[in-house]
């Protein structure tokens, strides 16, 4: 190595790497030999490297033109319908670093101008791979899109009109979904389970009330997961009602929320639940844990849907609870089996609502539910009976009759 070093300085305006030339990084010998293939008018990417056995530190590397060398045959070509259009001419053009061990920079040992394609326009080099790139402001904007929900084409497409079009952002939609992806990586570095548990672990620790419970399998494989925040757990009242028909994640897994109703009659959630699957044995752990969350106290009513199994779990767990269905489950069964039997613009809906929804009073909803039947004639009907019962029931759970 010769005694004259080249540093890197910023009134450099050819931006031209020269042999001896130091840097105190191999990212930073990578930024400045990318800017200078921007500024000449081609894509760079990293080459060979090598490295100390003992530590892992890079002691050589070599930076290429992206059109160096051939891309290898692929064995399995023939499975290839349509192949990928040869880019690569076998360039030679290239800069190779190496560690200077007495004072830990990289200094440029080999330096290869001249390349054997043409080369682009300054004002066209940002749409080159190694030159795309998002830029802080942009990064927050299309975090802000994906918050908002706007879907990955139309917040590419906003993006690219703010600026006057796609060709002026500096990077394509692929970037962008690339972006997205990694940040979704790093925020689930312990895997999909283990973030939810790390959070369940930071809610706990910032506040003492905060529940949460998981049970293992027999592998000691994570199979149930329950959690209430003390926001839920304040807000627990007397009639809750359970549903787990929402499976909108990958695995299609069922996501159980207990919600209710609160003392101003809003919405309130109770907690929240990722099972395995909707078994007896399931539910019957469920439930139990939920009582735990909330001091052994047992909901006065519960309303569910029409599972058999969630059934049979609240009777072993809350035996002293009224176990009732929910009038949207119970609308839809009626929207099946007796909507033909209602001559009227609506259907069963607008006759049957109002006897869910309106009477407070036994007498009343006794004559016009009898006024109902002979109207209709349906009289005897047995789905209407089961519906007669299971209402009189609900009076019952809510201390509306006596």
């Amino acid at each position: 190595m010769k005694d004259s070093v080249h540093t890197i300085c910023e009134d450099n305006l050819d931006y031209k790497p020269i042999c001896d030339m130091e840097f105190l990084s191999e990212q930073a010998a990578y930024e400045f030999c990318n800017e200078y293939g921007r500024r000449v008018g081609f894509n760079i990417r990293r080459d060979s490297h090598n490295k100390n056995k003992n530590t892992g530190q890079i002691i050589s590397r070599v930076f290429v033109c992206c059109k160096e060398g051939f891309r290898p045959k692929d064995k399995r070509d023939y499975l290839t319908k349509s192949s990928r259009v040869e880019t690569r001419t076998g360039c030679n053009a290239k800069m190779s670093i190496k560690l200077n061990k007495s004072n830990g920079k990289y200094w440029v040992s080999y330096f290869v101008e001249n390349h054997n394609h043409p080369l682009l326009r300054q004002e066209c080099t940002h749409m080159l791979p190694s030159h795309r790139r998002i830029s802080a402001s942009q990064a927050t904007e299309v975090d802000l899109t994906e918050e908002s929900g706007i879907p990955l084409r139309q917040a590419y497409e906003l993006m690219g009109r703010q600026v006057g079009g796609r060709e002026s952002l500096g990077y394509i939609k692929q970037d962008q979904k690339n972006y997205l992806r990694i940040k979704m990586q790093r925020k689930l570095a312990y895997g999909e389970v283990g973030s939810l548990l790390k959070y369940f672990q930071n809610e706990a620790l910032e506040n003492l009330s905060f529940f949460y419970a998981v049970q293992l399998d027999c592998d000691e494989q994570i199979t149930n997961i329950f959690w209430a925040d003390a926001k839920m757990i304040v807000d627990y009242g007397q009639f809750v009602c359970f549903d787990t028909t929402y499976k909108t994640n990958e695995a299609n897994r069922p996501f159980g929320v207990f919600v209710g109703s609160n003392h101003h009659c809003e919405i309130a959630i109770f907690g929240a639940a990722l099972l395995y699957d909707e078994t007896t044995n399931s539910f019957i752990w469920l439930f139990e844990t939920f009582l735990e969350a909330m001091s052994k106290k047992a909901p006065k009513t519960l309303f569910t849907d029409q599972d058999a199994a969630m059934a049979k779990a609240c009777a072993h767990v809350m035996p002293n609870t009224y176990h009732r269905l929910c009038t949207w489950h119970i609308m839809q069964n009626a929207m099946k089996h007796v909507n033909s039997l209602f001559r009227c613009t609506c259907g069963v809906r607008s006759v049957l609502t109002q006897f869910m929804d309106y009477y407070e009073e036994e007498d009343e909803f006794l004559v016009d539910w009898e006024s109902m039947l002979d109207e209709y004639n349906v009289r005897g009907h047995p789905w209407l009976e089961s519906i007669f019962y299971l209402r009189k029931k609900w009076a019952m759970a809510y201390c509306k009759w006596s």
